[in-house]
């Protein structure tokens, strides 16, 4: 039975396997983004966070279980002194994969891999968050009187103000009169 066995084959054998994934990711590492299949990105992307998770604990003995995975020195070399220091206070989720479609050969769908760089800062505890929305929805109704008194207190230019003075009074015999002058000078 097969059951609980959940990793891609990828068509492969295992040696075979585990050497492309440990390339693909040493990829990943050096040039922070790699355009692959999705399949690939996929069975990619648990071998690539386990690494950067090793990486964060930075101890020798990690290091030496990410070289024995990864076959390069440079790889490891920037994982640990590099990549790791940059997800320090991520608690996980260091990859993301972005679909982009088919190859246009065999129809493959495919997908780039690459890390998360954003800084990660810790959202705040849950019980601050009520107070939060109290205190945003006070300054909006305060923001809005203060626009209205801006709009109130502009100064406003002399053309302007009597069509202004024609709309709020429902003076019509105004408007036409100021039609009729507007179109006398075309410039």
């Amino acid at each position: 039975m097969r059951h609980r066995k959940r990793n891609a084959k990828l068509g492969r054998k295992g040696d075979h396997r585990n050497a492309m994934l440990a390339n693909l990711v040493c990829s990943l590492i050096v040039h922070r983004r790699v355009t692959t299949t999705l399949a690939k990105a996929k069975a990619a992307r648990p071998v690539a966070e386990k690494m950067l998770t090793l990486g964060k604990r930075g101890t020798l003995h990690h290091r030496r279980l990410a070289a024995s995975r990864l076959h390069q020195e440079d790889a490891v070399r920037i994982l640990f002194n590099e990549l790791a220091p940059l997800h320090k206070d991520r608690p996980g989720g260091y990859t993301r994969i972005i679909r982009m479609g088919q190859r246009p050969g065999d129809a493959a769908a495919m997908a780039i891999l690459e890390w998360v760089d954003e800084g990660y800062t810790p959202s705040a505890p849950k019980s601050e968050k009520p107070a939060a929305k109290a205190a945003k929805a006070a300054p909006t109704v305060s923001a809005a009187a203060d626009s209205q008194e801006a709009v109130q207190d502009a100064p406003v230019p002399a053309g302007a103000a009597d069509a202004a003075d024609s709309e709020t009074t429902g003076d019509v015999s105004a408007a036409p009169a100021a039609e009729a002058e507007s179109s006398k000078n075309p410039g």
